[in-house]
């Protein structure tokens, strides 16, 4: 047994005549009640269930390469069910109070990175292989090399970067921000509204609900996404139901015909475990796979160290009580998702709020994924939300992912160069593999150049040698006649 496990083995010590599920789940050890549990397991599903909305609009909006889109009723299941399973295991088996869920910006990469050079049943296929490869760095404890390959300041421009990313996704997807069509005889490549201004109901049910989230978030209030994507779908029925509107997109916010239904598990078991090598070359498979775990791994080490953190459960030494098997489940839960079709499910931030209901233990995720279990059977009550209700949200979380700016160094141009090229290509180019490529090219040649290369971890040299390949792919097929 660890050290860290002796030390969490001695804190949560129960007391002399609590019950089963207490000694279980060391409730009473850990300074909660059952009450605070409880509390805590609603406050943490209230704050992250926009994730049924969001994950089967972000994955729905977006075509395979061979035009094929996933349903949107199938989506909302896969993602409903992945969370209620990998969050119940969490707390069962790790005892933690962390809640799983497919995640933003993950589900961004499939949906507009991955997708689109294969099949969907490939490009989930790849979410598998990411999980299950994650799983393996931490049974092989490669954790830590990876952990201290990749510089803090470049893990936090990623993040950065994804926000952007993300916000942007929700301005165009409202319809608030478009592609000018003859761009070949314009200054510009995108522009305010469809005509160069805001017009029509929807696009005014997106700006009051960006205007509405940043009002909760800025009062700091619990749920505010979540609240925001409620409201502002009622006042798009409204509107729907008092004015003629030609077409609000992908989903009309009109009451269905029936609130419960049976769940559609169609999605289940459609991956193809290397189906991608067909479609695309190995380079591009294996830099998109790096990708998916660059950023769910360390998303998940930030989470996972900030939530314990705030909840006081970190040993004298800052160690998380069972890291190990809190990562693996982690990992599972990315296979997990892909399996399902829901997009690779990871660790989420929201978590805190939870935390700050008072929630401890494990057993709070019982109540979450409880909650997620129970919202299977109302998905069709899910799917009447529109973008432009929806959208605000992926505004609000680019947001929030962009308040690790703060923490990078801008006046090293060792770091800040690399990390502006990492957040800057990625929205610029709607791509989250080029930004994370242009960064780590940048970082070693500036390191080079300053005479530091020494400093430069292994692993960082082997992927940005990956990444010059994966950039001059084109003129090295040429070269090779693979064309």
């Amino acid at each position: 047994m660890s050290e860290a496990q002796k030390v969490d083995d001695r804190a949560g010590a129960p007391e002399p005549g609590v019950n089963s599920l207490d000694r279980f789940f060391r409730i009473s050890g850990r300074g909660s009640t059952l009450s605070r549990e409880i509390r805590g397991g609603f406050a943490t599903f209230f704050t992250m269930a926009y994730i049924l909305v969001l994950n089967p609009i972000i994955l729905g909006s977006a075509k395979d390469k061979f035009g094929h889109q996933l349903d949107p009723v199938q989506l909302t299941t896969a993602t409903a069910l992945v969370a209620a399973v990998m969050t119940v295991i969490m707390g069962v088996a790790g005892n933690l109070p962390l809640a799983l869920a497919a995640g933003l910006g993950l589900n961004a990469v499939v949906a507009f990175q991955i997708a689109p050079l294969m099949s969907w049943d490939d490009a989930m296929g790849l979410i598998v292989l990411e999980g299950l490869l994650i799983c393996g760095l931490v049974v092989t404890g490669l954790r830590e090399a990876v952990m201290h390959a990749i510089p803090q300041p470049l893990k936090q421009a990623i993040s950065v970067g994804i926000g952007l990313f993300i916000a942007f996704i929700g301005f165009v997807d409202a319809g608030f921000v478009s592609r000018i069509p003859d761009a070949a005889n314009t200054t510009v490549p995108v522009q305010l509204g469809g005509t160069g201004a805001l017009a029509g109901w929807p696009i005014l049910v997106f700006c009051l609900g960006v205007l509405l989230t940043i009002a909760l978030l800025a009062r700091k209030v619990k749920g505010a996404i979540l609240i925001s994507i409620v409201t502002m779908t009622v006042v798009a029925m409204i509107i729907d139901s008092l004015a003629d509107i030609k077409s609000w997109g992908l989903t009309t916010p009109a009451w269905p015909d029936k609130v419960v239904d049976t769940p559609d598990f169609g999605l289940l078991g459609h991956f193809s475990l290397f189906g991608a090598f067909g479609e695309t070359t190995a380079i591009t498979v294996v830099l998109l796979i790096f990708t998916l775990i660059l950023s769910d791994f360390f998303d998940t080490m930030g989470t996972v160290v900030g939530v314990s953190a705030e909840a006081g459960l970190l040993d004298e030494q800052g160690r998380v009580p069972n890291l190990g098997r809190v990562l693996l489940i982690d990992g599972a839960a990315a296979a997990a998702g892909g399996a399902a079709s829901a997009s690779s499910a990871t660790s989420y931030i929201e978590s805190a709020a939870g935390i700050g209901e008072g929630a401890r233990t494990g057993f709070a995720n019982l109540v979450t994924g409880g909650l997620f279990a129970l919202a299977l059977f109302f998905t069709p009550l899910l799917t009447i939300v529109p973008l432009q209700a929806a959208a605000p949200a992926l505004v609000a979380v680019g947001f929030l992912m962009m308040t690790q700016v703060k923490s990078i160094e801008w006046d090293r141009y060792d770091i800040a160069i690399p990390a502006f090229l990492t957040i800057a290509v990625m929205p610029f180019t709607y791509s989250i593999t080029n930004g994370i490529g242009a960064g780590f090219v940048a970082y070693v040649l500036i390191k080079i150049v300053l005479g530091r290369a020494r400093e430069v971890h292994w692993l960082l040299w082997g992927t940005s040698a990956l990444f010059l390949v994966y950039f001059a792919i084109d003129p090295i097929e040429q070269i090779l006649g693979v064309r």
